[in-house]
């Protein structure tokens, strides 16, 4: 699918959750001709605002202006997505009581029976009824969206794992690996968030900072200021970034000369020894898994991020992407840490990250191989979390419970 074909299959979806939400709520309302017009331009105004930072990011007008209409066109689509959704499953509903009931009364007039079902109900009572629940679900989904809002754009917190290796030697006990991911600096995602993020990880005194990709949603001469704040990031032997796919979409060769500048070491399917005391732990890191799609040298290899490596005593691989898993584990990894899912971010997202990748969120066993997936330290799009909070990772070697 080319990039013009999947942004017309984006403006077709969106289309369908505006057109839906505003077909079902504003045509019931029986509202005059002149507040039906204002409403419907109200909808496509909010469409529009949602479409019109990309074209803004590709004009000379950018700045602020990029992020006064993403904070309306996110925050408008998210209540729109949250009411959408209970619309639907209403109507669903709705639907499937009156095809039992058409199949009933089918069935008894073949039989010859009497049919007796529930009357019609009076129009005037069914608009009452009608407008009624449509209030209550837009308090419902006005509930919804901003508890969603609130678990965004709330502080990350602080996700404890511990991972258990066999064979761990004695020295790796205890080790600290924090992991931020799909943080998604951006439109709406800005220094102060960033900041907070920063305090955290500084909080955990971590031996490794992991970055798994997915850092940033714009180019470093719009956002060099937001993420300023990750170069004062304090560790014990280094922070370490790996690309996403959002970093191919935001200039990727700019962005991995920016980290560096920051004092971060990228890993582009190379690896390092650290020595730990008197054990060696080799950490890996590999390019997002779709990056040849958009620079051919940048092709993930885990195979390649292991040549030359020495003797060590465990392999750590960082991956943005889970479906990774498959060539490393293959490549023999210990353990692999990834982002890219959100763990879903909201319904129905969920169920379709769920059909790309083979984990979705938490720590899982892939043959041989341990794979960690985050549920992100930020969020993409909408600013909205419902049932999958972020987090900042602290993910803890051990040798015990193996």
């Amino acid at each position: 699918m080319t990039r013009t074909h999947f942004f017309m299959f984006v403006i077709t979806i969106l289309t369908i959750i505006y057109g839906y939400t505003g077909l079902r709520l504003i045509s019931p309302a029986y509202f005059s001709t002149s507040w039906n017009w204002v409403l419907w331009i109200l909808v496509l105004i909010l469409l529009f605002t949602l479409i019109l930072p990309i074209f803004l990011r590709k004009s000379t007008l950018g700045g602020k202006w990029i992020g006064f209409f993403a904070w309306i066109g996110y925050t408008a689509f998210a209540l729109f997505l949250v009411t959408f959704l209970l619309l639907v499953t209403r109507d669903g509903i709705w639907l499937l009581k009156g095809g039992v009931q058409y199949v009933y009364a089918f069935s008894r007039d073949v039989l010859g029976l009497s049919v007796d079902i529930e009357g019609a109900i009076d129009p005037e009572r069914r608009k009452v009824l009608t407008n009624t629940m449509n209030v209550g679900l837009l308090s419902l989904s006005a509930a919804l969206t901003a508890y969603g809002f609130y678990q965004a754009r709330r502080t990350p917190g602080i996700k404890r794992v511990s991972v258990p290796v066999e064979n761990l030697h004695p020295d790796l006990e205890g080790f600290r690996i924090v992991q931020i991911t799909d943080l998604h600096v951006g439109p709406t995602i800005k220094r102060d968030y960033v900041q907070s993020v920063v305090d955290q990880i500084n909080s955990l005194s971590p031996d490794i900072l992991a970055v798994t990709g997915d850092l940033v949603d714009g180019s470093v001469s719009d956002l060099q200021d937001d993420v300023a704040p990750l170069g004062n990031i304090k560790t014990r032997y280094g922070s370490y970034f790996v690309t996403g796919n959002h970093e191919y979409y935001s200039g990727a060769e700019q962005w991995i000369e920016e980290l560096k500048r920051l004092g971060y070491k990228v890993l582009m399917n190379e690896h390092e020894i650290l020595i730990h005391k008197n054990a060696r732990l080799l950490l890996a890191g590999i390019t997002d898994y779709k990056a040849k799609d958009f620079i051919t040298s940048h092709k993930s290899d885990p195979e390649k991020a292991l040549e030359g490596a020495p003797e060590n005593d465990m392999k750590v691989l960082l991956a943005h992407q889970p479906r990774s898993v498959f060539a490393s584990s293959k490549a023999g990894f210990d353990l692999q840490i990834s982002g890219h899912t959100h763990g879903g971010q909201f319904f129905p997202w969920n169920l379709a990250v769920s059909y790309e990748q083979p984990y979705l969120r938490g720590l899982n066993r892939h043959e041989s191989t341990w794979v960690y997936v985050s549920r992100g330290t930020g969020y993409w799009g909408p600013p909205l979390r419902l049932g999958f909070p972020s987090e900042i990772t602290l993910i803890t070697l051990t040798g015990q419970g193996t």
